[in-house]
């Protein structure tokens, strides 16, 4: 991406988040550094997908903020609702996608001292990109998971517990509990980010081309047993994003529901969330007045407890990366190992 564009679009969502206290100190820094990751790639399609899952992400954060901090309680005794994301949480959102991203980039420096056909993205191609971009990847799932998590709580129905065998009703926040309204706004945070892949991504195109380009990939499309990007194909490629995005945020739900722990505070009822996505302390909590010494003031409403949100939020991203690879390296016929190459 070039520079006069990358440089001051980055500075501006630095200042954006120290405005609005969205980010710590550090969680500023190491966010800047994974903007500048996004940048270096000649393509500006994955510095524009951080911008907008950076955007779309604190605007449903801060939706009705005051009405969801009284849903749930910080691990302090505060009232709940998200803070300020710390250097781990921003990690956890985009160390998966930096890493493919950088593989990419040397891809593409190695492929351009042969030829130039890594101009565009031909149908069939490399599947770094499927990784980076869509067929779950990165983000896709997380804005996914983001929108359903931020928007799902304030759903008037309560959320049911989705590992649970007869998906029996939990308090709002709880981690795995899932409402229609969370699981389509989960939706939707994926056809945004489907809908800004399909217009930046460089496709090659399918029409007659007498360049270069069209000599190496032809004007066939993906469909026909070309390796254009047609009307069809790029529809299909929406479509696809978005499912694969919206599970990514399902998937989501089912790890946080059954390997971390959701803490529920005993004399409010309310989910106890950790600051910045840490495990929660079921014990060592103030004592509510008609409690004994000996009784907790906090129980386990569900979940194992080995992993904390940070954990889950890498492991589904990087589950999901490899599962969209995975597809489309037996639908392309593309051993996975050239992501190496």
């Amino acid at each position: 991406m070039h520079p006069y564009v990358a440089a001051p679009a980055t500075l501006a969502l630095v200042y954006r988040a120290y405005s609005r206290k969205s980010l710590t100190p550090f969680g500023i820094v190491v966010a800047a550094l994974t903007a500048v990751v996004h940048a270096i790639h000649p393509w500006s399609i994955f510095f524009a997908l951080l911008v907008v899952f950076f955007l779309a992400g604190t605007a449903v954060t801060k939706v009705k903020h005051n009405v969801k901090a009284r849903l749930t309680l910080s691990s302090s005794g505060a009232s709940g609702g998200e803070g300020a994301r710390t250097h781990i949480q921003v990690l956890a959102n985009s160390i998966v996608a930096s890493i493919l991203i950088l593989l990419h980039y040397r891809q593409l420096r190695i492929r351009a001292k042969d030829d130039e056909s890594d101009a565009c993205w031909a149908y069939g191609g490399d599947l770094l990109v499927i990784g980076i971009v869509s067929w779950e990847s990165n983000y896709t799932a997380v804005a996914a998971d983001t929108f359903s998590s931020e928007l799902g709580i304030l759903s008037k129905s309560k959320p049911r517990l989705l590992t649970s065998w007869n998906f029996r009703q939990v308090p709002p926040g709880t981690n795995g509990g899932v409402t229609l309204a969370g699981t389509l706004a989960g939706f939707a945070g994926a056809f945004i980010i489907a809908l800004t892949s399909v217009v930046l991504i460089p496709f090659c195109s399918a029409a007659p081309d007498a360049t270069i380009r069209g000599k190496v990939f032809g004007n066939k499309s993906g469909f026909d047993g070309g390796s254009g990007w047609g009307w069809r194909e790029k529809i299909f490629w929406v479509i696809a994003v978005t499912i694969w995005g919206g599970l990514g945020s399902v998937l989501d739900s089912a790890l946080g529901g059954w390997l971390q722990a959701s803490v529920v505070d005993e004399r409010t009822g309310k989910v106890v969330e950790g600051t910045g996505g840490k495990k929660v302390l079921v014990s060592g909590s103030r004592m509510p007045a008609n409690k004994r010494s000996d009784e907790p003031s906090r129980r386990i409403e569900s979940g194992l407890g080995l992993l904390d949100n940070n954990a889950v939020n890498v492991l589904m991203a990087f589950l999901m990366s490899i599962g969209g690879m995975l597809i489309s390296s037996y639908m392309w016929r593309i051993p996975l190992r050239s992501i190496l190459s």
